[in-house]
């Protein structure tokens, strides 16, 4: 069955991680829908990679984090915090392509 990332998701966010890096953190509904998630993998380093249009490389960590039933992936920010040309200081914009995120499992 194909899942769209924003109807299971309680909190799907972006934010500052240092002038450097960017956070991203899904925080979902419900245990056994993270569950399953987590077991497949479908949030992985290909796929952010590709929906982010990044290199894998620029992600510094992918993490499950089970007491929160949450997924937490740092990137390298392409521009970093307040440099010119950066155009989200805070980093909290950079979250909505991830909300559009479909997988299935």
């Amino acid at each position: 069955m194909e899942y769209k990332l924003v109807d299971i998701a309680s909190v799907i966010r972006s934010k500052n991680s240092g002038p450097y890096e960017l956070t991203f953190d899904v925080i979902f509904k419900e245990f056994e829908m993270y569950k399953k998630v987590k077991e497949a993998k479908a949030i992985n380093e290909k796929e952010f990679a590709a929906l982010y249009n990044i290199p894998e490389s620029d992600i510094i960590s992918l993490v499950y984090f089970d007491p929160a039933k949450a997924v937490k992936v740092t990137i390298v920010r392409p521009i970093s915090s307040g440099a010119l040309g950066e155009t989200d200081v805070y980093g909290a914009q950079q979250h909505a392509p991830f909300m559009n995120f479909k997988f299935t499992l």
